[in-house]
């Protein structure tokens, strides 16, 4: 059975800010079979992202790359009900595995004893 890992919005900027391929990383630390799914919500705060005109110019582009990559990867887009903020709806999701670099987001996961997929010296992915 494949496991699912879910893509949280800062995570997908890590291409651009830091650039590392993100899909490469988790192939190289995935022992088994997995599939990538990205929430509908999260779609939402990349094109926000790429219209505020207040955010710096790097992060748009680095957002704008994010959308690219999902599309190009054909990343699965979980749909949700809920009109909760996405850390919410991530810490209510069962079975995945979620790859994120928010540090209040990994503390709630790890409290719940749910997987991480993080960056690590800014250079590699590591699962926690």
């Amino acid at each position: 059975m494949k496991r699912k890992i879910l893509l949280d919005t800062n995570f997908l900027l890590i291409p651009s800010q830091f650039n590392i391929d993100i899909f490469e990383e988790i192939d190289r630390i995935m022992l088994e079979s997995y599939q990538l799914y990205v929430l509908d919500k999260t779609i939402e705060e990349l094109k926000k992202i790429i219209q505020d005109k207040k955010q710096k110019q790097k992060n748009r582009r680095a957002a704008k790359l994010a959308l690219q990559l999902l599309k190009a990867k054909k990343i699965k887009i979980l749909k949700t009900k809920e009109d909760l903020p996405v850390d919410d709806l991530i810490i209510k999701l069962k079975d995945y595995i979620i790859a994120t670099q928010d540090i209040g987001l990994k503390r709630q996961l790890k409290a719940k004893k749910i997987k991480i997929i993080t960056l690590r010296a800014k250079k590699t992915l590591i699962l926690m």
